[in-house]
């Protein structure tokens, strides 16, 4: 998967982290310490974790992601990072 997005709310701009959803790849979210959570009332699941976005922004860096974009949308600033194909973790 060569995009990730990766998202907070600006209050709560030291963390947590939300780092992808329950179609991201198992062994990034596994390399980033993230847990699978599903918020009751939702229908889907979202990876996190605790580490404010800076750092995680960092490990995406050693892995070879680079960010292409970055918005904020209501209270949440989010990140969009991609990967070359030729890069693997």
């Amino acid at each position: 998967m060569p995009y990730i997005l990766i998202s907070t709310q600006i209050r709560l701009e030291t963390g947590p982290t939300t780092v992808g959803d329950e179609h991201s790849d198992p062994s990034i979210m596994n390399y980033l310490g993230a847990r699978r959570t599903t918020i009751l009332g939702n229908n889907f699941s979202e990876y996190h974790v605790d580490e404010p976005p800076r750092l995680v922004l960092d490990k995406l860096d050693k892995i070879g992601y680079r960010v292409v974009s970055m918005t904020g949308v209501g209270q949440t600033l989010v990140w969009c990072l991609h990967k070359e194909s030729s890069d693997t973790l």
